[in-house]
């Protein structure tokens, strides 16, 4: 599979909202938006994500399809990664090839991370990019609708 990353265009947008409120990859996620299904908070997050010059937002291509997204945000110093591919392309490698290309694009380092502790899919990802686990904390999921164990991770500059 040809994997490659390009800017975030206005036509991605229907099928990353489609993907980012499926109900399944929502719960596994755990951390989203307080309503994944509110097309207009979505827009106006994306508005904001796209107008931040300090915002690293790729669209993910698989054989040439958009596939998912990936990017780095946040302030200097808490610099952090955050991906979302279609449910029906996981168990794939498809994250993993996603956010070993952004990582190549982006020298900044350290980079951090956050999965729900039992994302076991992403944990994967993360560890076969090179980053570990540093932390713990637990925090209010939206898609569960109660405090959810999560894991934090550092890629080290």
């Amino acid at each position: 599979m040809d994997v490659r990353l390009r800017e975030v265009r206005d036509g991605d947008l229907p099928l990353f909202f489609v993907w980012m409120s499926d109900p399944e990859s929502v719960r596994t996620a755990a951390f989203t938006s307080e309503d994944p299904a509110d097309r207009h908070a979505f827009d106006a997050h994306w508005a904001r994500v796209l107008a931040d010059p300090s915002v690293v937002m790729r669209t993910v291509l698989a054989d040439g399809a958009v596939a998912g997204s990936a990017g780095v945000y946040g302030a200097p110093g808490d610099r952090q990664v955050t991906y979302w591919i279609d449910r029906a392309r996981w168990g794939h490698g498809l994250a993993t090839a996603a956010l070993g290309a952004l990582l190549d694009a982006v020298a900044e380092r350290p980079l951090y991370a956050r999965a729900a502790a039992d994302n076991e899919g992403s944990r994967r990802v993360l560890e076969k990019c090179g980053f570990t686990v540093t932390g713990t904390d637990r925090g209010y999921a939206h898609a569960r609708g109660e405090e959810t164990d999560e894991l934090l991770f550092t890629l080290p500059g």
